[in-house]
């Protein structure tokens, strides 16, 4: 696994190192800090808080590699991950409002939707990686959200919760509710959402990852963070899809988009369509039409 960890040198940018770093000592990742700065004066800043990102995780018993630029973060961010196949993003994020549900920046925002691997949000400060929440919606391809989160599980012995909330139905279907929510009677049935639900508890079956599944109805993201918050998990995993028109850019879901501004912890933004594939081809053929203009005109010239 290939990590980059972004830093700005404040102070929840360590708190971003310091869990990024949990996860890249578990799997063993190749690491990179990336120190951004967008005033030139501030490059003694970010070099003295690389130094300080570097010991922190040589304290996690990770090497890792630092690098600094000067520039628009985000466009450095993107830049980067375009020249480079990371599998994870590790970015901080601070609250906008003291009380009540937050707002991210509107930088963390963009680089959700821009960068193609999935990207860490790390809110608060947590020490541990133990428990995990995976918030199981509607997604078509949420399967490589769970594999992705099964592979940092396994290798920090995390145990995984998937948790689906379903709408509140008419009081009328006070059976119905009672129904979903025992597990073993959904699971028993040939539901769509049974077979969802034993499809991706499959997944993290095979990669012998101790999981469990838990239902819920009513409001949606109440009831997600009603169970974070009760059940003290150290990650929160939810899905982006790429934007439909927009070839560069991935939509982050209502839902996951609610989490990640009433979160008091990391949330793990993961793509679960075929975006990060087919933008790669695509980019592919970009590049050999560019090549082959460039190219032409250089004969063209010639002549």
């Amino acid at each position: 696994m290939k990590i980059l960890i972004c830093t700005d040198g404040s102070d929840q940018a360590e708190n971003a190192i310091r869990f990024g770093g949990l996860i890249a000592s578990a799997c063993e990742a190749e690491t990179t800090l990336l120190g951004i700065t967008e005033d030139e004066g501030n490059k003694d800043e970010i070099f003295d808080s690389l130094k300080r990102g570097q010991q922190l995780l040589k304290d996690l018993k990770v090497k890792a590699e630092a690098t600094s630029k000067v520039g628009e973060p985000i466009k450095e961010i993107v830049k980067r991950t375009a020249d480079a196949d990371y599998d994870l993003v590790v970015i901080g994020a601070t609250r906008k409002g003291a009380r009540g549900p937050f707002l991210m920046s509107a930088k963390a925002y963009k680089i959700v939707k821009e960068v193609e691997p999935p990207v860490l949000v790390v809110l608060g400060k947590r020490k541990d990686l133990k428990r995990i929440l995976i918030c199981s919606g509607d997604q078509k391809r949420f399967d490589r959200a769970v594999e992705f989160t099964a592979r940092i599980a396994k290798a920090a012995g995390a145990s995984v919760t998937l948790f689906h909330v379903l709408i509140e139905p008419p009081l009328l279907y006070a059976d119905l509710i009672r129904m979903e929510e025992d597990v073993d009677l959904l699971l028993e049935s040939n539901s769509t959402l049974a077979n969802k639900l034993k499809d991706e508890k499959k997944i993290l079956d095979k990669m012998e990852v101790d999981n469990q599944i838990r239902l819920s109805h009513g409001h949606i993201t109440n009831k997600i963070i009603k169970e974070v918050r009760g059940e003290d998990y150290d990650l929160v995993v939810g899905g982006s899809s790429r934007h439909s028109g927009k070839l560069q850019s991935y939509f982050i879901g209502n839902i996951t988009r609610q989490i990640l501004n009433r979160a008091d912890r990391p949330v793990l933004v993961v793509r679960t369509d075929e975006g990060l594939e087919i933008g790669r081809r695509l980019q592919q053929v970009v590049s050999k039409i560019t090549d082959a203009f460039a190219k032409s005109d250089k004969d063209s010239q010639k002549k």
